[in-house]
């Protein structure tokens, strides 16, 4: 009985590990996603409207940074799931 217990102990943290990882993936291609995007709709904006190149680079890198931030914050969830 002893011995079943400490196994599905070990096959829980097992799948804490794995589901922290794919969590992490999923945020880190989210991430991706986003700027990718971002990044698109401000170099097809650029293109339009030349003369507004500094004000929308800038909002641009500015929504990177929040996306970015968005998906550490999703990593850090992750490992802290992971190691409870």
């Amino acid at each position: 009985m002893n011995d079943a217990l400490q196994v599905a102990a070990a096959n829980a943290k097992s799948l804490a590990f794995l589901g922290a990882g794919i969590g992490a993936g999923i945020a880190a291609i989210g991430a991706g996603i986003g700027i990718g995007n971002a990044v698109g709709s401000a170099v097809e904006g650029i293109a339009r409207n030349p003369q507004a190149a500094n004000d929308i680079r800038g909002l641009a890198i500015i929504a990177a940074g929040l996306v970015e931030g968005a998906a550490i914050i999703g990593l850090a969830v992750c490992l802290i799931l992971a190691t409870k």
